[in-house]
């Protein structure tokens, strides 16, 4: 469990500006989530990345009541909530507006693992919810946890964005550009006869190797 730090706050400061730099975010359209002790740490809403400060993140209990903060948090709150709820592997969630994710999105289509990183960080194919208005908070949310799986870290928001998570901070904003990457690919690799799905129990055996052996025994020759 994390402890709601103003290091951790920093941290995530620093996640929201890079975001925005490779066009994850875009303007005040993007959120982080962290778990900590109480609850969970989340951006406030409609507060400029350039700007914000530490003191602007606001704690929200697992039951949705505001424990610590002056802002408004983020109108994606309870996507973020209800998803740490189902998913207690994942311990932030990162929503996203990337160009390539958000095509998929937008087409409703579900992308397959087709790259090796993918099939390590993010692990089953990334699905695609019904349609629900960003403004309707608890639609957006229930669609996301039923489409999400267990063993997905990414789902995509029809005709909006997506939603990636990580066992921490770190992994899920890498987990966002894996995503980004993988949508580029299969979209692009359409024009050449599309893009092949990495067989299931081998995205499986990627997938437990970086849970369960990465950098914890030596894996080259198994």
């Amino acid at each position: 469990m994390t402890q709601d730090t103003k290091s951790l706050r920093e941290e995530i400061i620093k996640a929201c500006l890079y975001l925005s730099k490779i066009g994850q975010f875009t303007g005040t359209w993007g959120n982080i989530s962290v778990r900590v002790e109480d609850g969970f740490l989340i951006t406030p809403s409609a507060v400029d990345y350039m700007t914000m400060q530490p003191e602007d993140f606001v704690v929200v209990s697992m039951e949705g009541k505001k424990i610590r903060g002056e802002r408004v948090p983020s109108s994606e709150t309870e996507l973020h909530r209800r998803l740490l709820i189902l998913r207690p592997d994942m311990g932030a969630f990162v929503h996203t507006h990337s160009l390539y994710a958000t095509c998929m999105a937008c087409a409703q289509e579900t992308l397959p693992v087709i790259v090796e990183d993918m099939a390590q960080i993010i692990g089953g194919e990334v699905r695609c919810t019904h349609y629900a208005s960003g403004g309707r908070s608890k639609d957006l949310s229930e669609e996301a946890c039923a489409t999400i799986g267990d063993d997905s870290a990414a789902v995509l928001l029809a005709n909006h964005g997506a939603v990636v998570g990580g066992r921490n901070l770190a992994e899920a904003v890498n987990a966002c550009q894996i995503l980004e990457k993988a949508a580029f690919i299969y979209i692009n690799a359409a024009a050449i006869g599309g893009a092949k799905p990495i067989p299931l129990e081998l995205v499986t055996e990627e997938r437990n190797r970086l849970l369960y052996r990465y950098g914890k025994e030596d894996v080259t020759n198994l």
